[in-house]
């Protein structure tokens, strides 16, 4: 558990690290910077994932588990931020623990861009709703998922968290200049997609969470 915190703090530092260097450099790297964005995130995670003892068997599993959660995005793709994807990640993650929510995460973003659509924003959703999968894999036994009112309030979080993180890529590859209040505006511009999310999240994990942890158990 120890050893989970300090990569979770070392992300979200790196997260942070990422944005002032693209904030430093010119907007015409922005792929690039988010493709090392991906390569210093996602491969020491994958890197832990297979290092772990797992049978084959939980493999497919865990591969089907990130093939439902990008599927389940398309249908829902004319309704902007609602989808049950998060959903499926975190109920995934409650169950297999971090590492496994961390790839049925960031595999459910980046299957579900092969139909919706690839592009310099596919790593960072591979990130957050990755981390979606982490944190929730962190917490799995802990009172804040155990508890159908806090659990909710956890997904309602991550809503406003996924979007917060994936402004920032948007921030850095179309406004220029780069200000507070071009920043703001930005935000506040998303609040109602973060809002749909959330509710999204809420909805999904009340009415669905009991009876699909269920049935991964």
């Amino acid at each position: 558990m120890l050893r989970a915190k300090k990569n979770l703090w070392g992300l979200i530092l790196f997260l942070i690290f990422m944005l002032v260097l693209s904030v430093a450099i010119s907007d015409k790297y922005y792929l690039l910077v988010s493709f090392l964005f991906l390569i210093a995130t996602m491969v020491p995670l994958y890197r832990r994932f297979e290092t772990k003892k797992i049978r084959s068997r939980e493999i497919v599993f865990i591969a089907v588990l990130g093939a439902i959660a990008a599927t389940s995005r398309v249908p829902f793709a004319m309704i902007p931020s609602v989808q049950p994807t998060t959903f499926v990640i975190i109920v995934s993650a409650m169950v297999l623990g971090s590492e496994s929510g961390f790839v049925v995460g960031a595999t459910a973003a980046l299957v579900s861009n092969m139909f919706l659509g690839q592009g310099p924003w596919t790593p960072w959703q591979m990130f957050c709703w990755g981390m979606v999968g982490f944190t929730a894999g962190l917490l799995k036994d802990s009172p804040i998922l155990k508890d159908m009112w806090s659990r909710l309030v956890f997904g309602f979080i991550w809503g406003f968290l996924f979007g917060w993180i994936m402004n920032l890529w948007y921030v850095v590859a179309y406004i220029n200049p780069l200000s507070w209040i071009a920043f703001v505006q930005a935000y506040a511009a998303s609040f109602y997609f973060d809002l749909a999310h959330a509710l999204s999240n809420v909805f999904f994990l009340w009415l669905f969470s009991p009876s699909w942890l269920k049935i991964i158990r």
